[in-house]
């Protein structure tokens, strides 16, 4: 038998105000219509004034316990995605732990800016199958318009803030691809192109900073890397692109989106899409969006689903699970 990290529960929180393209007008030289043709995004959410990562992360996180009708004392282990914690330290996970009430077990953070919750997923998965935790939180949290400057209409229309939680526990599986659970993982980084997307702020230089964009060439990098990581990850799992049911791939751009399906071979009707209604949230898009293809009864029990991200660093990399 092989231990496997099979998927519990799944939980998302969005902010309640909702931001269409049309405010942007009023701010930046671009409208509804440039914003739609160039990246698919027609809304986005926005944090509350005093709203933070850790608030959205902890009510992610209770509604995938709520799904998974378990308690936060049957959770070894939290681990919060995140480029935008509430505070230098202690981590965000920390302070989702207390506020859901779990009071054993570890929590930590990872940082790898949009491709941060497909480490984090590799990270539990490593947790569950070396016997060190047994049910483990997942979330992906952000507040990226804490970050954006508001005179760049290139980057301040793209993003959007809320989380997304995924439980995964320990189950014995048949060491096939037909077992439920995380299948393979490919992770890959590369420190050289880091100048085409960072913050230029940061604790050691005493600054809070604002998102910084080479939109060309992080598109560039995105599709052909985007592909090469999920062929990657389905090799290692002796699986192919006809055997995937469902993409659910980083929400940052549609052109990028159906480019990658494209190099993948797969058909747009196999591609959970959520960008529109979210926009970018980094680290929280993926289990965004796995929620949500849940929600809409698109992702079910028994399918193959292939997740995949690139974000600063670069950072990128891939998961394949069976749900």
């Amino acid at each position: 038998m092989t231990l496997r990290a099979v998927v519990r529960g799944v939980g998302h929180y969005l902010p309640e105000r909702v931001v269409p393209n049309s405010e942007f007008e009023d701010m930046v030289d671009t409208s509804d219509e440039w914003i739609v043709a160039r990246t698919g995004i027609e809304r986005r959410h926005f944090a509350a004034e005093g709203q933070t990562t850790s608030d959205m992360a902890a009510e992610a996180a209770r509604r995938a316990l709520d799904m998974a009708g378990l308690e936060p004392s049957d959770i070894d282990a939290i681990i919060v995605a995140t480029s935008t914690a509430d505070l230098t330290f202690p981590s965000a996970a920390t302070m989702v732990q207390d506020r859901i009430g779990m009071t054993g077990g570890f929590a930590f953070d990872v940082q790898a800016v949009c491709a941060g919750f497909v480490f984090a997923l590799a990270n539990a998965n490593a947790l569950i199958v070396s016997g060190q935790a047994k049910r483990v939180i997942v979330i992906g949290a952000e507040t990226f318009s804490r970050i954006l400057d508001w005179e760049d209409r290139t980057t301040c229309v793209l993003f959007g803030d809320g989380a997304g939680a995924l439980i995964l526990e320990a189950q014995e599986g048949g060491g096939t691809t037909a077992d439920r659970g995380i299948l393979s993982t490919d992770l890959n980084s590369d420190g050289r192109h880091r100048d085409i997307l960072y913050v230029d702020g940061g604790v050691s230089t005493q600054s809070t900073g604002h998102l910084r964009m080479q939109g060309k060439e992080v598109f560039r990098h995105a599709v052909e890397k985007l592909a090469e990581t999920a062929h990657a990850a389905l090799d290692k799992a002796g699986l192919g692109a006809d055997d995937v049911d469902w993409i659910v791939p980083h929400q940052a751009n549609l052109r990028i989106i159906k480019s990658t399906a494209s190099k993948m071979g797969v058909g747009m009707d196999r591609v959970v899409v959520t960008v529109q209604d979210h926009g970018n949230t980094s680290a929280a898009s993926i289990p965004l969006a796995l929620s949500v293809g849940v929600e809409r009864g698109q992702i079910k029990e028994g399918d193959l689903v292939v997740t995949e991200a690139i974000g600063g660093g670069l950072a990128w990399g891939s998961v394949v699970l069976r749900w």
